[in-house]
């Protein structure tokens, strides 16, 4: 051992590894021990055993130490490629311009040498270095009814004393002040409908909604009806000539956020203490409890002026808040809508709509109005269903009772193949027929035919 372990620098790795290759030389350790804790084979080990007793400290130190690297860039290289970078692609990222060296140059650099050497240079920030970007808060509007932020917050508010429900807020922006709640079954545009109609019928237009990106107030869709990202709710604020802007994240509209929030809190408990459990009962308690909100949180105004316009006497809201879309009459005068088709007379006036579009209105209530040109044409349905698909049409709220006369059907049908089908022991005997059991004797008592004539009148929700 020529060389003194002081004389040379040594890496903590090499460090570790002396230490180990020396307990196995002074018989301290084993040899396939230390070659499991070094994470070597045993004949690697072995190896450097032999170096360090045949040279020293000096065998175990890397003899690549001092000397170039295989893998660096051939002189001039780098220097070309990040004169390259600067002249033509300053404002690229590493990937991009790391293509177009290869690409338009013929210069073959990894796209983490090309970041290494724009990183150097100061054409590249890395992400872990640049600095955060920092939202800051937007101020109020100045005046009441300029701008109405809007949401729907689905949750427990009736607890455990009634299904979940959706509350729809709006609340102003110039003052915090909850301007309209209204409980609905789900977030829908029929839902909508309902809720800003009350509320233009009590406190006028405002300048503009504020929402977040739903479906119901933003679509990336194409629509041959109202035109790209115009949806049903759009088209109405459109024609009440109110803007509605859709918010980029919940940060944006964290009045109604917060709101909900505290809704979520207190609203629940004054409705647990009045013993509210219907949507019905929530919505005529909500402007007192609005009217409560509002004094304990509200904000004053800016300006005293309030930018509500009142609702213009040639604006019929009936017609408005309606889901509207647009039907080509047939060569027999025939459309189709909602898997029903439509029957017009054949008139004249009938005739000249051949092959043209016209509007079909659907109100909130299920009616449905064909126009043309403002005029109402008289119809007559067609229902194209033969028979009722029940797993596509059943709602919810009657699905239990579909199940249950399901079960019963099939029951009674499980019996009749059980009483056709004879036993080995009867076989040549009249057919054996089981008892039936307790608890399908309802089955007994109907046919096939009037089981499936109940489960239609149940799926229709007419009374069985």
């Amino acid at each position: 051992m020529s060389t003194p372990t002081a004389t040379i620098t040594m890496s903590m790795r090499e460090t570790d590894r002396l230490k180990t290759v020396q307990a196995v030389v002074d018989r301290m350790a084993r040899v396939g021990q230390a070659a499991e804790q070094l994470g070597l084979s045993r004949r690697q080990l072995e190896r450097l055993v032999q170096r360090y007793k045949h040279d020293g400290v000096q065998g175990l130190v890397s003899r690549k130490r001092g000397r170039p690297s295989n893998h660096q860039l051939a002189p001039g290289v780098a220097q070309r490629a990040l004169g390259l970078i600067q002249a033509r692609y300053p404002d690229f990222g590493p990937t991009l311009a790391c293509e177009k060296l290869i690409e338009c140059h013929g210069l073959q650099l990894s796209v983490e040498t090309v970041r290494a050497l724009m990183i150097a240079a100061g054409l590249w920030t890395p992400r872990k270095q640049r600095a955060a970007k920092i939202y800051q808060p937007r101020n109020r509007r100045a005046c009441v009814g300029e701008l109405i932020q809007i949401d729907g917050s689905d949750h427990a508010w009736f607890e455990s004393r009634s299904a979940p429900c959706t509350l729809l807020v709006y609340i102003d922006d110039a003052t915090s002040r909850l301007m309209q709640l209204h409980f609905v079954p789900t977030e829908s545009a029929f839902a909508y409908f309902e809720a800003t109609r009350a509320y233009l019928e009590q406190h006028g237009k405002p300048v503009a909604f504020y929402s977040d990106k739903a479906s119901i107030f933003r679509s990336v869709r194409d629509s041959t009806d109202f035109g790209r990202g115009t949806t049903q709710f759009g088209r109405v604020l459109f024609e009440l000539n109110i803007d509605i802007w859709c918010a980029n994240s919940s940060q944006a509209k964290g009045r109604v956020e917060r709101a909900n929030l505290t809704l979520q809190d207190r609203l629940v408990k004054e409705l647990r203490l009045r013993g509210i459990n219907t949507r019905e009962a929530a919505n005529a308690f909500a402007p007192h409890f609005m009217a409560d909100f509002n004094a304990r949180f509200a904000k004053p105004p800016k300006s005293q002026f309030d930018a509500h316009r009142p609702v213009r006497d040639d604006e019929d809201l009936d017609l408005l808040f309606t889901w509207r879309l647009q039907r080509k009459v047939s060569q027999s005068l025939t459309l189709q809508h909602d898997r029903v088709i439509y029957l017009l007379k054949d008139t004249p006036v009938n005739r000249s709509l051949i092959h043209r579009y016209i509007d079909v209105f659907e109100y909130p209530d299920g009616r449905i109005e064909l126009r043309a040109d403002g005029a109402n044409l008289a119809y007559e349905r067609y229902d194209r269903l033969a028979q009722m698909d029940t797993s596509a049409i059943v709602e919810n709220k009657r699905l239990s009772h579909v199940l249950q006369a399901v079960q019963i059907l099939q029951a009674q049908r499980d019996d009749r193949h059980k009483s056709d089908t004879p036993s080995r022991t009867n076989q040549g005997k009249a057919p054996y027929r089981q008892k039936a059991q307790p608890g399908t004797k309802l089955s007994s008592q109907f046919t096939p035919e009037d089981l499936e004539l109940a489960v239609l009148k149940v799926c229709t929700g007419t009374t069985v």
